[in-house]
């Protein structure tokens, strides 16, 4: 008997998901995803990447705003599993039950750690040393379903959320894969989650991007490797907002106010913290390309003793 799927997921890190989905024995129904949103300067509508996978494979794409009324459909399309990877809303129980084997999300982080909108930001930002995939099946609460299968995967020193979001999306799909190779036709199995050790992983928000200098280096590092890409940590030099790309700790510092900068040598750009020094070695003007320090240091030269902003020194942090 062929089993009947739909796939509900939005951002370019459930295409790989989708992909398993449509490479395994399954039937794709439909594809839900978040409803178009305006983007680029013209503010146009622009379909997100599951939608434009789905386009291309000539799927049916569902875009509802409310799913209160979902339920109906899955049930007159009999369909038996829904594979669901951010898909930004929360499927009410009526959806949850409709398939006859249920909902598994694939969720990006080692459950009950770091459940919520922003697990991989959330894990680099904590200094966690680990993370993974979990497969879940879902239940009417946030990320709280039993666990299927967790794979966990280390954390790179030096490495951003892109990067840790690519490798995670990879994972995610090949467990999907599998998952599907082999499932029967009976119940799926799946343990109840710990009752200790749960985190909430809040969304990014552009009003954390501002470093506070205050601070210890190593978790400022860590922030601004957590918010690249996005909303990329910054800092204010003379009037000018810096996105700050790449930085790594030193265990130096001199007794400095935090913020000034205390090595600007035309090649090196050291900053004072709380504790210890920040040395930055990818930054950014605004409208300007992201350069090597060396580079940018080349043509904005930048003053020893000149101070970055502090968040409190700020009436605005927008």
């Amino acid at each position: 008997m062929t089993l009947r799927a739909v796939f509900a997921g939005t951002p370019d890190f459930a295409v790989p998901a989708l992909e398993a989905l449509l490479n395994s024995r399954a039937e794709v129904i439909s594809v839900y995803c978040q409803p178009d949103r305006p983007a680029g300067r013209g503010r146009k509508l622009r379909p997100c990447a599951v939608k434009a996978k789905a386009m291309e494979c000539e799927l049916p794409v569902r875009q509802p705003t409310d799913l209160d009324h979902e339920a109906a459909y899955l049930k007159d399309e009999h369909v038996d599993l829904a594979i669901v990877a951010a898909y930004g809303m929360l499927l009410p129980e009526s959806m949850l039950q409709a398939p006859a084997l249920g909902c598994i999300n694939v969720h990006a982080s080692l459950l009950p750690r770091w459940r919520g909108a922003a697990p991989i930001q959330r894990a680099i930002e904590a200094g966690d040393t680990k993370t993974g995939i979990t497969l879940m099946k879902m239940d009417t609460g946030l990320d709280t379903g039993p666990i299927i299968e967790s794979q966990e995967i280390p954390i790179r020193e030096s490495e951003h959320s892109q990067s840790l979001h690519d490798r995670l999306s990879v994972l995610g799909a090949k467990m999907v894969f599998a998952f599907l190779k082999d499932l029967g036709t009976g119940p799926i199995l799946a343990t109840p989650q710990p009752e200790t050790g749960a985190t909430y992983a809040r969304q990014l928000s552009r009003e954390e991007a501002w470093l506070d200098w205050r601070r210890p280096a190593d978790a400022l590092a860590r922030q601004i490797r957590a918010f690249n890409p996005w909303p990329l940590a910054r800092s204010t030099l003379d009037g000018v907002d810096y996105r700050i790309h790449q930085a790594t700790p030193q265990s130096t510092g001199t007794t400095a106010a935090p913020g000034t900068i205390t090595i600007t040598d035309g090649t090196r750009l050291q900053v004072q913290t709380g504790e210890g020094s920040l040395e930055v070695l990818k930054l950014q003007r605004p409208g300007g390309k992201v350069l090597d320090t060396d580079a940018f240091l080349n043509g904005h030269p930048i003053r020893s003793g000149s101070v970055f902003t502090l968040p409190t020194d700020r009436h605005a942090h927008g």
